[in-house]
């Protein structure tokens, strides 16, 4: 184990040390929950324009119960496992760039690459027939965001990576959940 942190720790540093000021913008930019507003009322624009008004108010239902669960549970987990974010370990932090506004104590998993990662599965898999290259698309984005934490010093890659797994996980178990009660309530209709 420890040789597996010592290597997610060089990675992190070369990662982040290919950061420059002239992109940070960029960076900051794209892991700013505000940004992705225009993205999302699209999607919510495509939610509702393909299923409707009542089936979209219990998939919106279902995209706010997801979000909530991958923060949660990277708060339990940020919690248990008490891992200092790159920008707080020491050995790591004299040498990484650190970008962000802010640090938080502990890292371990990303919140933000789960919460991503979980809506684009589960949107990727509810648009597969009509839009069949939407899980690409916002699994790209996921990766940019999941990618913007390394770089602007506050995640390890190991953060990043178990984020977005669970963040897939729980983005397939809601999306089968969703579908499983989009079928009780409407089979009759």
């Amino acid at each position: 184990m420890d040789r597996l942190i010592e290597l997610d720790h060089q990675l992190f540093l070369w990662l982040n040390n290919l950061g420059n000021e002239s992109w940070d913008w960029l960076w900051l930019l794209i892991t700013d929950k505000w940004t992705a507003i225009p993205l999302y009322a699209l999607l919510l624009f495509l939610i509702f324009k393909k299923f409707g008004w009542k089936p979209s108010l219990i998939t919106v239902v279902f995209i706010t119960l997801l979000i909530t669960a991958t923060d949660q549970l990277g708060n339990v987990f940020k919690d248990g496992f008490e891992r200092l974010r790159p920008c707080r370990q020491e050995g790591v932090m004299e040498y990484a760039r650190f970008v962000a506004v802010r640090c938080g104590s502990y890292g371990f998993f990303s919140a933000h690459a789960a919460n991503s990662m979980g809506v684009a599965v589960f949107l990727g898999l509810l648009f597969r027939k009509v839009i069949p290259k939407m899980i690409l698309w916002l699994v790209g984005w996921a990766l940019l965001v999941a990618y913007s934490r390394v770089y602007l010093g506050v995640h390890y890659p190991g953060d990043i990576i178990v984020g977005m797994l669970i963040g897939a996980l729980l983005g397939f178990v809601f999306y089968k959940m969703h579908d499983w009660v989009q079928l009780q309530i409407f089979k009759n209709s």
